[in-house]
């Protein structure tokens, strides 16, 4: 921790105070101390404990020095890691407060890392070339980000907004926000191969409505009031389109959770989709689907 004098003291370029252990044994100064922080003489800046992630040395080797060069004196790095494997091992060893983090690492993403932890108790960073689709999700989130090759001015500012709000709980929402963003912005092009009987279909995700169980096969219902009926079970198609915001609302029933028009109450209850179609609800599953669909 240290201790800096607000510029707009008149005295403030007189004094610098590196670091303090207690000061019990000195009243007066310890009085003194605590007077000039409630008047916002003195501001309190605590060090940044940080890691790097990225696959590339040189890129790892210019952050650190970056940070050496610009921000010694408010980040400290603790270790870099290249593979995103290690990264989530060093993540929990070491207990950041900050990661900086590197949007490809060999053939996984800085999003794998942030799925592979339960609890996320560290602001991030990420580093990235330019992707158009990735920087929009980024802005939506409210989630900091640098282009490569970083600008050391860009850097100090990014570490200077995180010096002024590390709300850990507040960075895993934006975090859960930002995997939810780019999972609907990988949906809305996302298209699927579906055998039938004639050939295979390529179906946009987001067409898809609902699917519903017949023993082993699965009838597909899309926009346009068409349906599909494919040798396969409920379960691998749950499997294929849960990440994609589908949610097993019943046995016999997989839904399109951005297609559902209503809820209706009862002891399981039951959904209305954008196709005017009724879905029972589970008992078991009433709890968590109203959670997804943001209901009490």
């Amino acid at each position: 921790m240290r201790l800096q004098f607000g510029t707009s003291h008149p005295c403030a370029s007189m004094f610098c105070i590196q670091k303090f252990e207690t000061y019990s044994k000195n009243r007066i100064f310890e009085g003194l101390l605590v007077f000039l922080m409630l008047s916002g003489f003195i501001v309190l800046h605590n060090m940044i404990n940080a890691i790097i992630v990225d696959d590339e040395t040189h890129c790892i080797d210019r952050l650190s020095g970056l940070l050496n060069d610009h921000c010694r004196s408010s980040v400290r790095v603790l270790d870099s890691f290249n593979t995103v494997e290690k990264a989530i091992e060093g993540s929990l060893r070491l207990q950041p407060d900050l990661v900086f983090l590197d949007m490809q690492i060999h053939d996984k993403s800085g999003f794998d890392l942030l799925k592979g932890i339960n609890e996320i108790n560290f602001d991030v960073i990420f580093t990235t070339a330019y992707e158009k689709y990735a920087v929009q999700a980024f802005k939506f989130s409210a989630i900091d980000y640098l282009l490569k090759p970083i600008d050391a001015e860009e850097l100090k500012n990014a570490v200077d907004k995180m010096q002024q709000r590390l709300s850990k709980v507040e960075t895993a929402k934006k975090i859960d926000n930002l995997l939810d963003n780019m999972k609907a912005m990988n949906a809305a092009s996302k298209r699927i191969g579906i055998h039938t009987i004639s050939g295979i279909s390529y179906v946009a995700v987001s067409d898809i409505i609902r699917c519903e169980s017949d023993i082993n096969y699965t009838t597909i219902f899309l926009k346009g009031n068409k349906k599909m009926v494919v040798a396969k079970t409920l379960k691998e198609f749950e499997e294929l389109l849960t990440e994609y915001n589908f949610f097993r609302v019943h046995n016999s029933h997989l839904v399109n959770l951005s297609l559902v028009r209503n809820y209706h109450k009862g002891k399981g209850g039951y959904i209305t989709m954008e196709d005017d179609s009724n879905i029972d609800v589970s008992t078991r599953r009433k709890e968590e689907l109203l959670k997804k669909l943001g209901g009490d």
